[in-house]
């Protein structure tokens, strides 16, 4: 059970809610709260559905000289030791 609630605990909510909200209210509490989580599932799915569109979008937009298959130049060495700051004695 979530929360680790038993059927006991289970009961007494219920009997809490009938109390408070009615018998009669129970469905149209029921039938909103089923709406409104059918309805957050369908915007989650939407917004999604839009995420995917938007990466291959991304993907086209890069510039031509960067999807090129050229090798960097490979960095040359110096057998001379680094130049030093004269400012820094």
């Amino acid at each position: 059970m979530p929360f680790n609630l038993g059927w006991g605990e289970l009961t007494i909510i219920l009997v809490i809610v009938i109390v408070i909200f009615g018998a009669g209210k129970l469905p149209e509490i029921g039938s909103s709260l089923g709406k409104s989580i059918r309805g957050f599932k369908a915007e989650i799915a939407e917004a999604n559905k839009e995420i995917e569109e938007q990466k291959p979008a991304k993907a086209e937009a890069k510039p031509a000289d960067l999807q090129t298959d050229a090798r960097p130049a490979a960095p040359t060495t110096s057998s001379a030791p680094p130049a030093r700051d004269e400012a820094v004695r």
